[in-house]
């Protein structure tokens, strides 16, 4: 798949098609013209999967009942097309380090079981002090990020700036997506972008049918491949840019469609040389496509959870690879983690990262993933779930758990 870039007039767009069950969410990209962007040759090849033709209410996931997302939440693969992405050419070595005391690790396991927890990976030092899993998955099994995809696109975008593919967080969104020219987007630029401040409107209530959110399927029905921009375009703006944060999912679709459009290459294949590779991943990385051909980067890879603790520990080490070099600018992930926005008492959000009380951040996704990065000890959470909703007073219990983990010696 080294040959294949993306189509640079292609418009993005995400994963209302794969929720709403569509063919919408496949698709293909053209032919290469940004040698500079490909991964070294060495590398094994990034794969297109396609899985068997399924029918379109099989495919909406935020209906899946419990059963449902236990089973498939491992092997998104086999219901969604997308990138595979291979295991990293050098894996980073996660030591063992000494237990959690015996009664904070009880604790754990009790909220596992309370929160349908499918795994839990605690990484102090970068020696595993816990690593424990349930719903029948295992180490080497994968599973489900939803919007923790939003951290990994955002790291491709620091990744992407230090390439010089991307000039400037200061720079015009319009200069890399020119559909977005004569919509509220004028004027907008990738950080308003990155910090969801660019004082557009947007709807993300997922049981209003008649949000944004609900209406991404309209548009991939009626714009194929063209939907993201098209919908994104229609939007008017409610502040001016950088006055006002709102959650959308959409604009991370956006960061993706960008970054690609600058890079040349899909997500998945420049993650293969900008993440999977660096972090030293001990599994493939598998990623949703939408019908372009290129990734979602508000939503939807999945990897072991390990793998996620390791995407932790490589960003609180600042994008440095297992074998050195370094992928993001200098201070980089100290940026963007810091809140460009604030919701009050210590918590905001930064460049596509959730930040927490005592310089603590993460990423955050529904149904119960997440990966909690807690700096002054050196410590990755990483967590996979299945909870009985998309969104839980679950988030709030585990970040209370977490905060005496971190006081844990």
């Amino acid at each position: 798949m080294k040959d294949m870039t993306i189509n640079r007039g292609a418009l993005g767009a995400f994963l209302a098609a794969c929720l709403a069950g569509t063919s919408a969410c496949t698709g293909s990209y053209g032919s290469a013209d940004n040698a500079m962007a490909s991964a070294p040759a060495a590398l094994a090849e990034v794969e297109r999967i396609t899985p068997p033709a399924r029918d379109p209410s099989e495919l909406q996931v935020l209906f899946w009942n419990d059963a449902q997302r236990s089973a498939r939440f491992r092997a998104m693969e086999n219901w969604f097309e997308g990138h595979e992405v291979p295991a990293a050419s050098k894996t980073r070595t996660l030591a063992r380090g000494e237990p959690l005391p015996a009664a904070l690790a009880e604790e754990i396991r009790a909220l596992m079981e309370e929160s349908s927890a499918a795994g839990v990976m605690v990484l102090d030092g970068g020696r595993v002090r816990f690593e424990e899993y349930g719903l029948g998955l295992g180490p080497d099994d994968r599973w489900t990020s939803f919007s923790v995809a939003k951290s990994f696109t955002s790291t491709l975008l620091g990744a992407a700036i230090r390439d010089g593919f991307i000039a400037s967080l200061d720079d015009p969104v319009t200069q890399y997506i020119p559909g977005l020219e004569g919509s509220a987007y004028d004027g907008v630029t990738v950080r308003q972008l990155a910090t969801m401040t660019s004082g557009v409107a947007w709807n993300e209530d997922y049981t209003d049918p008649q949000s944004d959110v609900a209406r991404m399927n309209e548009f991939v029905l009626r714009y194929g491949e063209d939907a993201i921009v098209a919908q994104m375009k229609e939007l008017p703006r409610e502040a001016e840019p950088g006055e006002k944060w709102v959650y959308k999912t959409g604009e991370t679709n956006l960061i993706g469609l960008l970054v690609e459009n600058a890079v040349g290459l899909p997500l998945a294949e420049y993650a293969q040389e900008k993440i999977v590779e660096p972090a030293g991943f001990a599994g493939g990385m598998f990623w949703m496509t939408d019908p372009r051909g290129g990734n979602i980067g508000g939503c939807c890879l999945s990897l072991r959870l390990s793998d996620y603790a390791r995407m932790g520990q490589f960003v609180l080490e600042g994008g440095e690879g297992v074998s050195g070099g370094q992928v993001v600018p200098e201070g980089w992930f100290a940026e963007a983690s810091a809140s460009q926005a604030e919701f009050g008492n210590g918590f905001g959000y930064g460049y596509q990262w959730w930040t927490y009380p005592g310089g603590n951040f993460g990423a955050q996704g529904i149904f119960g993933q997440s990966i909690t990065l807690v700096p002054e000890r050196d410590m990755v959470v990483a967590i996979v779930s299945n909870w009985p909703s998309a969104s839980s007073e679950y988030r709030g219990q585990w970040f209370r758990l977490i905060t005496r983990i971190a006081a844990a010696q």
